[in-house]
Protein backbone atom coordinates (compact mmCIF):
# COMPACT_ATOMS: atom_id res chain seq x y z
CA UNK A 1 0.00 0.00 0.00
CA UNK A 2 2.91 2.80 0.97
CA UNK A 3 4.04 2.31 -2.41
CA UNK A 4 1.10 3.72 -4.03
CA UNK A 5 2.22 7.28 -2.42
CA UNK A 6 5.62 6.25 -3.09
CA UNK A 7 6.43 5.31 0.01
CA UNK A 8 8.69 2.37 1.49
CA UNK A 9 7.32 -0.60 3.00
CA UNK A 10 9.27 1.02 6.15
CA UNK A 11 6.75 3.47 6.44
CA UNK A 12 5.50 4.23 9.81
CA UNK A 13 1.54 4.00 10.55
CA UNK A 14 2.24 7.35 11.65
CA UNK A 15 3.06 8.57 8.75
CA UNK A 16 0.07 6.81 6.46
CA UNK A 17 -2.01 8.88 8.97
CA UNK A 18 -0.55 12.20 7.89
CA UNK A 19 -2.07 11.26 4.17
CA UNK A 20 -5.72 13.39 3.97
CA UNK A 21 -8.26 13.07 1.11
CA UNK A 22 -6.59 15.95 -1.02
CA UNK A 23 -3.20 13.33 -1.37
CA UNK A 24 -5.05 10.48 -2.24
CA UNK A 25 -7.14 12.37 -4.69
CA UNK A 26 -4.44 14.10 -6.34
CA UNK A 27 -2.69 10.29 -6.43
CA UNK A 28 -6.04 9.47 -8.27
CA UNK A 29 -5.53 12.43 -10.62
CA UNK A 30 -1.79 11.60 -11.24
CA UNK A 31 -2.97 7.64 -12.20
CA UNK A 32 -5.71 9.30 -14.67
CA UNK A 33 -3.34 11.61 -16.35
CA UNK A 34 -1.02 8.13 -16.67
CA UNK A 35 -3.72 7.04 -18.88
CA UNK A 36 -3.83 3.92 -16.17
CA UNK A 37 -6.59 1.16 -16.33
CA UNK A 38 -9.72 2.02 -14.63
CA UNK A 39 -10.07 -1.04 -13.07
CA UNK A 40 -6.94 -0.88 -11.86
CA UNK A 41 -7.81 2.41 -10.17
CA UNK A 42 -10.64 0.82 -8.83
CA UNK A 43 -8.77 -1.60 -7.35
CA UNK A 44 -6.35 0.70 -5.61
CA UNK A 45 -8.91 2.78 -4.17
CA UNK A 46 -10.84 -0.20 -2.98
CA UNK A 47 -7.72 -0.99 -0.83
CA UNK A 48 -7.21 2.29 0.24
CA UNK A 49 -11.05 2.53 1.24
CA UNK A 50 -10.01 -0.66 3.32
CA UNK A 51 -6.65 1.01 4.66
CA UNK A 52 -9.01 3.90 6.17
CA UNK A 53 -11.79 2.67 7.38
CA UNK A 54 -10.67 -0.91 8.21
CA UNK A 55 -7.32 -0.45 9.72
CA UNK A 56 -6.51 3.30 10.47
CA UNK A 57 -10.37 3.35 11.77
CA UNK A 58 -10.76 6.63 9.74
CA UNK A 59 -14.41 6.85 8.63
CA UNK A 60 -14.16 8.19 5.32
CA UNK A 61 -17.45 7.53 3.03
CA UNK A 62 -17.63 6.29 -0.42
CA UNK A 63 -18.33 9.71 -1.98
CA UNK A 64 -14.61 10.59 -0.01
CA UNK A 65 -13.05 7.51 -1.97
CA UNK A 66 -14.78 7.61 -5.23
CA UNK A 67 -13.96 4.72 -7.63
CA UNK A 68 -13.79 5.39 -11.42
CA UNK A 69 -16.32 4.27 -13.40
CA UNK A 70 -15.55 1.07 -15.44
CA UNK A 71 -17.13 -0.09 -18.99
CA UNK A 72 -17.67 -3.75 -19.85
CA UNK A 73 -15.02 -4.35 -22.77
CA UNK A 74 -16.06 -7.67 -23.93
CA UNK A 75 -19.38 -9.30 -24.36
CA UNK A 76 -19.81 -12.17 -21.63
CA UNK A 77 -18.80 -15.93 -23.43
CA UNK A 78 -21.94 -17.94 -24.24
CA UNK A 79 -22.14 -21.56 -24.73
CA UNK A 80 -24.60 -23.25 -27.30
CA UNK A 81 -27.16 -25.07 -25.53
CA UNK A 82 -24.74 -28.19 -26.57
CA UNK A 83 -22.11 -27.36 -25.40
CA UNK A 84 -23.97 -26.23 -22.04
CA UNK A 85 -25.35 -30.41 -22.39
CA UNK A 86 -22.04 -32.06 -22.76
CA UNK A 87 -20.30 -29.64 -20.04
CA UNK A 88 -23.29 -31.18 -18.06
CA UNK A 89 -22.89 -34.83 -18.70
CA UNK A 90 -18.87 -34.18 -18.11
CA UNK A 91 -19.43 -32.99 -14.81
CA UNK A 92 -19.09 -35.08 -11.64
CA UNK A 93 -21.77 -33.78 -9.80
CA UNK A 94 -23.36 -30.35 -9.83
CA UNK A 95 -22.59 -27.63 -7.24
CA UNK A 96 -23.93 -25.16 -5.10
CA UNK A 97 -21.53 -23.81 -2.62
CA UNK A 98 -23.94 -23.26 0.61
CA UNK A 99 -27.13 -25.29 -0.25
CA UNK A 100 -28.45 -27.26 2.36
CA UNK A 101 -31.36 -30.10 2.02
CA UNK A 102 -34.10 -27.89 3.39
CA UNK A 103 -33.35 -26.01 0.59
CA UNK A 104 -34.97 -28.09 -1.44
CA UNK A 105 -38.70 -27.52 -2.00
CA UNK A 106 -39.73 -30.66 -3.50
CA UNK A 107 -43.53 -29.88 -3.03
CA UNK A 108 -43.37 -26.44 -4.79
CA UNK A 109 -40.41 -27.62 -7.36
CA UNK A 110 -38.74 -24.45 -6.10
CA UNK A 111 -34.63 -24.50 -5.32
CA UNK A 112 -34.06 -21.81 -2.63
CA UNK A 113 -30.26 -19.87 -3.05
CA UNK A 114 -30.06 -18.70 0.48
CA UNK A 115 -27.31 -16.61 -0.51
CA UNK A 116 -27.63 -15.06 -4.38
CA UNK A 117 -26.53 -12.24 -6.15
CA UNK A 118 -26.14 -8.90 -3.76
CA UNK A 119 -26.02 -11.92 -0.98
CA UNK A 120 -29.50 -11.74 -1.01
CA UNK A 121 -31.95 -15.07 -1.07
CA UNK A 122 -33.97 -15.76 -4.08
CA UNK A 123 -36.10 -19.01 -5.39
CA UNK A 124 -35.29 -20.82 -8.77
CA UNK A 125 -37.55 -23.21 -10.32
CA UNK A 126 -36.65 -27.41 -9.97
CA UNK A 127 -36.22 -29.45 -12.63
CA UNK A 128 -37.27 -32.94 -11.92
CA UNK A 129 -33.61 -34.31 -13.44
CA UNK A 130 -31.80 -32.14 -10.93
CA UNK A 131 -33.81 -33.17 -7.94
CA UNK A 132 -33.04 -36.84 -9.42
CA UNK A 133 -29.53 -35.97 -9.73
CA UNK A 134 -29.62 -33.95 -5.79
CA UNK A 135 -30.82 -37.18 -4.00
CA UNK A 136 -28.40 -39.46 -6.04
CA UNK A 137 -25.91 -37.11 -4.76
CA UNK A 138 -26.77 -36.76 -1.60
CA UNK A 139 -27.37 -40.30 -0.94
CA UNK A 140 -23.54 -40.66 -2.07
CA UNK A 141 -22.22 -38.65 0.62
CA UNK A 142 -20.41 -40.30 3.43
CA UNK A 143 -19.76 -37.34 5.66
CA UNK A 144 -22.92 -35.06 6.17
CA UNK A 145 -22.28 -31.83 8.06
CA UNK A 146 -25.58 -30.22 7.26
CA UNK A 147 -24.39 -28.76 3.66
CA UNK A 148 -25.59 -30.34 1.00
CA UNK A 149 -22.19 -30.21 -0.57
CA UNK A 150 -19.73 -30.61 2.43
CA UNK A 151 -16.17 -29.84 2.43
CA UNK A 152 -13.86 -33.01 1.96
CA UNK A 153 -10.86 -31.43 3.63
CA UNK A 154 -10.22 -32.67 6.90
CA UNK A 155 -9.33 -29.41 8.48
CA UNK A 156 -12.61 -27.93 7.44
CA UNK A 157 -15.13 -31.00 8.62
CA UNK A 158 -17.72 -28.75 9.27
CA UNK A 159 -17.80 -26.18 6.24
CA UNK A 160 -19.30 -26.64 2.64
CA UNK A 161 -16.90 -26.86 -0.12
CA UNK A 162 -15.76 -23.41 -1.29
CA UNK A 163 -15.91 -21.29 -4.61
CA UNK A 164 -12.67 -22.60 -6.12
CA UNK A 165 -13.93 -26.21 -5.95
CA UNK A 166 -17.22 -25.14 -7.98
CA UNK A 167 -14.69 -23.00 -10.21
CA UNK A 168 -11.92 -26.11 -10.81
CA UNK A 169 -14.73 -28.55 -10.96
CA UNK A 170 -16.15 -26.25 -14.00
CA UNK A 171 -12.61 -25.71 -16.02
CA UNK A 172 -12.13 -29.58 -15.58
CA UNK A 173 -15.87 -30.45 -16.83
CA UNK A 174 -15.16 -28.27 -20.10
CA UNK A 175 -11.65 -30.01 -20.61
CA UNK A 176 -13.76 -33.65 -20.38
CA UNK A 177 -16.62 -32.12 -22.60
CA UNK A 178 -13.86 -30.84 -25.45
CA UNK A 179 -14.84 -27.67 -25.22
CA UNK A 180 -12.50 -25.51 -25.68
CA UNK A 181 -13.79 -22.28 -24.77
CA UNK A 182 -12.29 -20.41 -21.48
CA UNK A 183 -15.19 -21.91 -19.51
CA UNK A 184 -15.90 -21.01 -15.49
CA UNK A 185 -19.32 -20.96 -13.34
CA UNK A 186 -20.42 -17.75 -14.55
CA UNK A 187 -20.27 -18.73 -18.12
CA UNK A 188 -23.50 -21.34 -17.52
CA UNK A 189 -25.04 -18.52 -16.03
CA UNK A 190 -24.46 -16.00 -19.02
CA UNK A 191 -25.43 -19.18 -20.98
CA UNK A 192 -28.62 -19.99 -18.80
CA UNK A 193 -30.03 -16.23 -19.13
CA UNK A 194 -28.97 -15.62 -22.86
CA UNK A 195 -31.20 -19.15 -23.53
CA UNK A 196 -34.10 -18.25 -21.78
CA UNK A 197 -34.23 -15.17 -24.16
CA UNK A 198 -33.72 -17.67 -26.97
CA UNK A 199 -36.77 -19.55 -26.07
CA UNK A 200 -39.26 -16.45 -25.72
CA UNK A 201 -38.74 -15.72 -21.44
CA UNK A 202 -39.79 -12.47 -20.74
CA UNK A 203 -37.63 -9.54 -19.42
CA UNK A 204 -38.74 -9.80 -15.90
CA UNK A 205 -38.67 -13.05 -15.57
CA UNK A 206 -34.92 -13.47 -16.43
CA UNK A 207 -34.42 -10.41 -14.32
CA UNK A 208 -35.91 -12.06 -11.13
CA UNK A 209 -34.29 -15.73 -11.95
CA UNK A 210 -30.50 -13.83 -12.01
CA UNK A 211 -31.65 -11.54 -8.95
CA UNK A 212 -30.78 -8.58 -10.63
CA UNK A 213 -32.73 -5.08 -8.96
CA UNK A 214 -31.57 -3.15 -12.33
CA UNK A 215 -33.25 -4.53 -15.53
CA UNK A 216 -30.38 -3.00 -17.24
CA UNK A 217 -28.07 -5.50 -16.14
CA UNK A 218 -30.09 -8.68 -17.65
CA UNK A 219 -30.28 -6.51 -20.77
CA UNK A 220 -26.77 -7.34 -21.88
CA UNK A 221 -28.64 -10.98 -22.36
CA UNK A 222 -31.25 -10.37 -24.38
CA UNK A 223 -28.69 -8.31 -27.02
CA UNK A 224 -26.94 -11.57 -26.77
CA UNK A 225 -30.12 -13.90 -27.60
CA UNK A 226 -30.46 -14.64 -31.85
CA UNK A 227 -34.29 -15.64 -31.66
CA UNK A 228 -34.87 -12.24 -33.02
CA UNK A 229 -32.13 -11.88 -35.45
CA UNK A 230 -33.37 -15.56 -36.74
CA UNK A 231 -36.96 -14.19 -36.18
CA UNK A 232 -37.07 -11.17 -38.12
CA UNK A 233 -36.87 -12.06 -42.45
CA UNK A 234 -34.27 -11.48 -44.53
CA UNK A 235 -34.66 -8.93 -47.27
CA UNK A 236 -32.16 -10.32 -49.74
CA UNK A 237 -34.54 -14.02 -49.06
CA UNK A 238 -37.47 -11.69 -51.25
CA UNK A 239 -34.97 -10.41 -54.02
CA UNK A 240 -35.39 -12.01 -57.23
CA UNK A 241 -31.98 -11.54 -59.34
CA UNK A 242 -31.91 -12.02 -63.02
CA UNK A 243 -30.04 -14.52 -63.21
CA UNK A 244 -32.52 -16.99 -60.73
CA UNK A 245 -34.20 -18.51 -63.58
CA UNK A 246 -31.69 -19.59 -65.24
CA UNK A 247 -30.09 -21.06 -62.47
CA UNK A 248 -33.54 -23.21 -61.84
CA UNK A 249 -33.37 -23.96 -65.24
CA UNK A 250 -29.89 -25.30 -65.37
Amino acid sequence: MCRLFGGSPNTSTAHRKKLGLEHIREYQLHRIERKIRPRTIALEMSALRFLYNKVLRRRYSRDDLPLPRTHRSEVPLILSPDEVARLIDAARRAELCRLRPEDIDKERMMLRIPHGKGDKPREVPLSHKLLDQLRRYYRSVKRRNGWMFPSRQVKRPQDSITDKTVWHACRLSARRAGIRKPVHPHTLRHSFATHLFDNGADLPVVQRLLGHEDPRQTMIYLHLSTRALCVAPNPLETIRLAGDGKLAES
